[in-house]
């Protein structure tokens, strides 16, 4: 049963991005539809998977991370306009079966992310 997961990881402070916004779309039909709009738990978790089994699809997905929120919620001094506000990361899914964790490992002014298990 295939499943997709995510978590972010705060590195400026060294802590999971609690209560974090992130927004899940996928390309269908030329265009991008919202499957749904989560934060982030103490953990930097989502709480669970975002998709799994047959709501998986093969297919092209965005995460949305809505990172200039976030700092600004802890007080973070940013510029105007942020150096990143919205961090959206597009990959694909090939095996529906297979198991996807998409993380984000961030600061106000930069971000990293890898396939992870």
């Amino acid at each position: 049963m295939g499943r997709l997961s995510t978590h972010v990881l705060d590195t400026a402070n060294g802590v999971p991005a609690q209560g974090m916004a992130i927004e899940l779309s996928r390309f269908e039909n030329g265009q991008w539809v919202r499957l749904k709009m989560v934060h982030t738990d103490a953990d930097g978790r989502t709480g669970g998977p975002l998709l799994e089994g047959s709501a998986l699809l093969a297919g092209e997905y965005r995460l949305t991370f809505d990172v200039a929120a976030y700092f600004r919620a802890l007080g973070a001094a940013l510029t105007d306009p942020p150096f990143l506000d919205q961090v959206p990361l597009h990959f694909g899914i090939a095996d529906a079966a297979g198991h996807y964790h998409v993380p984000l490992l961030c600061s106000a002014w930069s971000y990293s992310t890898y396939r992870g298990s």
